[in-house]
This record gives structure tokens, C-alpha cells and sequence, in this order.
């Protein structure tokens, strides 16, 4: 990305300006990459733990898979999810606060016995489900975030730091040679007078 700019003072003040900015935003540009690069490793680690959870809850069940046959479907189902928003490092993330069940009403004594344990652990597996999601998708939330951030590093780093301070330089050199010019021009127009005098 070539940086466009003139030749004069206004532009160069200008150039300057706009330098001083990314310098000064690039450290904490740098600080919010490396908490967010922190905050997917962690997402990553807690998701992991949440599908071993899963894992292991839904293998446990196993030995009832036969009861399931007698299930009622429709007798649990999920009335409303709770979630608030935590901002970490700029990025809004879902956080799970509670899972709300309906249970529809059955008859305790008509019923098999293993209905009430059996709606505790299917409770449970949702609970594990829903949030073993909310961790993939703030995962998900928090690498984007990241990427973009480690994408605005190296443009500031790579790209308009350094444009900006060559576009600068080459206006610092114009303008001396311009200087310079006037300066040798000046003198050569005073030595020519200086001569016409003595003549």
C-alpha cells in the first residue's frame, strides 16, 4: 500500500501526525492480540473439557439406553436460555447463566420409577450441551477478533509505519534540496551583483 502524499510542509506535518498515532496505538494494539491469543487458548482448553464432559455423560447413560424406549418425548423440553454478555478485551462474548426446563406434567405413580432420575440426567446432558456451545462459539468470537487484531499489527508494523516514515524522509530530502537550491541560487544571484558592482 504505497502512502500518497505532496511534496510541502502541509503534508508532511500531516504524514507526521498520522505516524505519531500508530506508533503510539501499535503497543496496545500488540497487548490486546496477546490477550486475546490468551483468552482462545483458554476458550480452546474449556471447550475441550466440556466435549470430554459430554463424552463421558452421554457413555454413562448407556447402560439406560434401553429404558429411553419408555420416554415420554415432549416431556422435558427447554423454556429459556439465560445468557448475559462479558466484554473481554473489546470482543462481546456470551456467557451462560442458566438453562430454564419445562417439564410437562406426568403421572408419578403410572410412570416408571427411573423418569425422575431420568429427567435430572437428561437436564444435566443439555446443560453440558448448550454450554460446551457457548464455549465454541465465544472460541469462534475470540479467534476472529484475534485475527483481525493480528491483521492491524502487521499493517501498522509491516506496511504503514515504515510507508509513513519513507514518505516522510523523501519530504524531509525534497524540501532540504529545495532549500539548498534557493540558498545556492541566492548566492549565485548575490555574487553575480557583487560582480556588476565592481564593474
Amino acid at each position: 500500500m504505497a502512502i500518497k502524499f505532496q511534496y510541502n510542509k502541509t503534508a508532511l506535518q500531516g504524514l507526521d501526525k498520522q505516524l505519531k498515532v500508530r506508533v503510539r496505538a501499535l503497543p496496545t494494539i500488540k497487548n490486546k492480540e496477546s490477550a486475546l491469543r490468551l483468552e482462545v487458548k483458554k476458550a480452546k482448553q474449556t471447550a475441550k473439557e466440556f466435549d470430554i464432559r459430554l463424552g463421558k455423560a452421554v457413555d454413562a447413560q448407556d447402560n439406560m439406553l434401553k429404558l429411553w424406549d419408555e420416554y415420554t418425548p415432549g416431556l422435558l423440553s427447554i423454556y429459556d436460555v439465560e445468557m448475559s454478555v462479558k466484554k473481554i478485551a473489546g470482543v462481546r462474548t456470551p456467557v451462560l447463566e442458566n438453562v430454564l426446563f419445562r417439564v410437562s406434567e406426568f403421572s408419578v405413580f403410572n410412570s416408571p420409577q427411573w423418569y425422575l432420575d431420568g429427567i435430572e440426567n437428561l437436564k444435566e446432558l443439555v446443560k453440558i450441551a448448550i454450554e460446551r456451545e457457548f464455549y465454541h462459539h465465544k472460541m469462534e468470537l475470540l479467534n476472529h477478533a484475534r485475527k483481525k487484531t493480528t491483521q492491524k499489527v502487521n499493517l501498522y508494523e509491516k506496511v504503514q509505519i515504515p510507508g509513513y516514515e519513507d514518505a516522510i524522509r523523501k519530504i524531509k530530502r525534497f524540501l532540504e534540496d529545495e532549500d539548498n537550491l534557493s540558498k545556492s541560487a541566492q548566492k549565485i544571484v548575490k555574487t553575480k551583483k557583487m560582480m556588476e558592482d565592481k564593474a
